[in-house]
């Protein structure tokens, strides 16, 4: 499961509701819940958000909480 499908299941989101409201279909959002080579588009991004009524910056950070700067050698 990805970071998505983990804040999905946190927050109890419906995601055939999500799907309706943003017009990702149900396949894709099972995708980026799923599979964790799959990437969300910044526009995924606010419209998921804009969906669940939060800001789309919590939803970023959220989703991106394990992406860390490669360290300097």
């Amino acid at each position: 499961m990805t970071e998505l499908g983990e804040f999905f299941n946190k927050k109890s989101v419906n995601k055939a509701e999500v799907s309706r409201r943003t017009g990702i279909n149900a396949s894709r959002l099972s995708e980026l819940s799923l599979n964790k080579k799959a990437r969300l588009t910044a526009e995924e991004v606010v419209l998921i958000a804009k969906a669940m009524d939060i800001e789309p910056s919590l939803l970023l950070m959220e989703v991106c909480k394990n992406v860390e700067l490669v360290s300097e050698k």
